[in-house]
């Protein structure tokens, strides 16, 4: 399984699901992460170190701009990304979407957790954080405007269910 983590930051979600797929007794292929910001690369790179993994190969970018990343980043069977989308401006996402299909294999899979609209996440995300939030028939028009064709809203298994007042955990495939 090749791999892109976009907005990887220190590498949570990137090593969370190489021990996944560690526990499941399968070996991850390529694993690639990208972010905007030098000082959470180096974070994660010293991490990796710190733990001694190897196969992950990060570097800079921007989501926007993923003409910079090296031409054999392509054709990945999962592309991730967490709390990175919403820092976009609003008129931006489907451009991000879009550039983040086009680095998908054709039965590959998009998975992101973005934030999500309502009172408490107003205060904490909008307000707080300056991100934006979005709700379900949104974040929907959006990526069928990116190209994707199946799109699938899931619920974040126990016991992490207190989650979804956070935001969305959302499935797509070109």
């Amino acid at each position: 399984m090749k791999v892109l983590d976009a907005g990887c930051g220190g590498g949570l979600v990137t090593l969370a699901l190489r021990g996944a797929l560690a526990d499941r007794g399968l070996r991850p292929g390529a694993v690639h992460g990208f972010d905007l910001t030098p000082a959470m690369l180096d974070r994660f790179r010293g991490v990796l170190e710190e733990r001694g993994t190897t196969g992950v190969e990060v570097c800079q970018a921007d989501v926007l701009h993923l003409d910079t990343l090296p031409e054999s980043w392509r054709d990945y069977d999962l592309v991730v990304s967490s709390g990175m989308l919403e820092y976009l401006p609003k008129s931006e996402l489907a451009v991000a979407l879009r550039a983040l299909r086009l680095r998908l294999r054709a039965q590959g899979a998009l998975v992101f957790f973005i934030s999500r609209r309502n009172w408490m996440m107003r205060a904490l995300i909008e307000l707080w954080w300056h991100a934006n939030l979005y709700t379900r028939g949104e974040l929907a028009e959006i990526l069928a405007g990116a190209g994707f064709r199946a799109v699938r809203f899931h619920r974040f298994p126990a016991p992490y269910g207190h989650l979804g007042l956070w935001g969305h955990f959302v499935e797509a495939r070109p």
